[in-house]
């Protein structure tokens, strides 16, 4: 695990984006705040990667008994994976998570399950190896407009459904610092093209919602970020001036599963959508760069579009059910 120390603005609060090597070096990010003797992980990586990143800690010069907070982002697994062995290892810490999400912690037999459904048990065991519970009594639900106190700061909740119905995002106003999870999207550093990032959705199933997720980027850029933090994969300053690419990227999603619907039956699916989805996202590429390296930009885009893909099949069959309930 490698960590970046973040040089802003002084305000007393450092931070560090550690990438946690899940697939790839500069795919999975986690964040470590310091203020006044305190710590808090935004979003904790997986199971496997607990003991890198409490060395890391260490080699930080920190222990595991300042870690005052461990905040998911949302519980899929890159994000919360880690977070109850994390707690076991951090007697004075409390997990505090959106109030939707938190009980898949404390119990996470139906969390396991449903990333054994999606990625199989060979990927499952390789990228995030065991759910350790995490006691109820040093858990906190967290619901929008909490606040919670690091050191001589606070982090500002909200929730923001679209990606995950239990994701929410942390803002840390003295620095300006949004730690948004999945939804900022997707950033793919090595397709940067002239200072400009390029930014795509993540509808991994199951709860894409993309009228939601408008909403949630509203909320968000109203905060006034200086910079979003995502966790694929780091800080992003100005994230007001790249919204709309973003925002792009979830039409083209929706529009790709709504072409689907009119045109398309269940068998077959998810390949279609995957086909779909790969051609839009490399014409989106080219008209970003018009040189971009288009084997690399398959090579980097493939597991994220291959669940997409799934994530927009599920949203079908949710509007389907809808339809039929009347």
């Amino acid at each position: 695990m490698t960590a970046s120390r973040l040089e802003y603005q002084t305000t007393g609060t450092d931070c560090w984006r550690l990438d946690t090597g899940l697939n790839r070096p500069g795919h999975t990010a986690c964040y470590l705040l310091h203020d006044a003797g305190e710590l808090a992980l935004i979003d904790t990586g997986t199971g496997n990667n607990v003991p890198a990143l409490l060395q890391t800690l260490r080699d930080l010069g920190f222990s595991a008994s300042q870690v005052r907070w461990i905040l998911p982002t949302h519980v899929h697994l890159d994000h919360a994976g880690g977070a109850g062995a994390l707690l076991a290892a951090c007697d004075n810490a409390t997990l505090a998570t959106h109030h939707r999400g938190l009980p898949h912690l404390i119990d996470p037999e139906k969390l396991q399950q449903g990333a054994l459904a999606v990625y199989g048990e060979e990927f499952f065991s390789r990228a995030f190896g065991a759910l350790t519970p995490a006691p109820a009594d040093r858990c906190r639900p967290l619901e929008d407009g909490d606040r919670l106190q690091i050191g001589r700061h606070e982090l500002l909740f909200i929730d923001t459904p679209g990606h995950a119905n239990h994701h929410g995002c942390f803002f840390h106003e003295p620095k300006g610092n949004l730690y948004t999870g999945d939804t900022f999207g997707l950033r793919y550093e090595a397709l940067d093209h002239e200072g400009r990032p390029w930014l795509m959705a993540t509808t991994t199933p199951v709860a894409f919602d993309p009228d939601r997720w408008m909403e949630s980027l509203d909320r968000m850029m109203a905060l006034e970020p200086r910079r979003a933090c995502l966790t694929h994969f780091g800080p992003l300053e100005n994230p007001m001036k790249w919204q709309e690419q973003l925002r792009q990227s979830i039409e083209d999603h929706r529009d790709i599963a709504l072409e689907e619907e009119r045109q398309g039956g269940m068998e077959g699916r998810e390949e279609r959508l995957a086909r779909a989805l790969t051609e839009k996202m490399l014409s989106r590429l080219t008209e970003h760069n018009p040189e971009v390296d288009q084997a690399l930009a398959r090579q980097l885009l493939q597991d994220d579009i291959q669940l997409n893909s799934q994530g927009l099949a599920v949203w079908l069959v949710r509007r389907m059910r809808k339809k039929i309930a009347g």
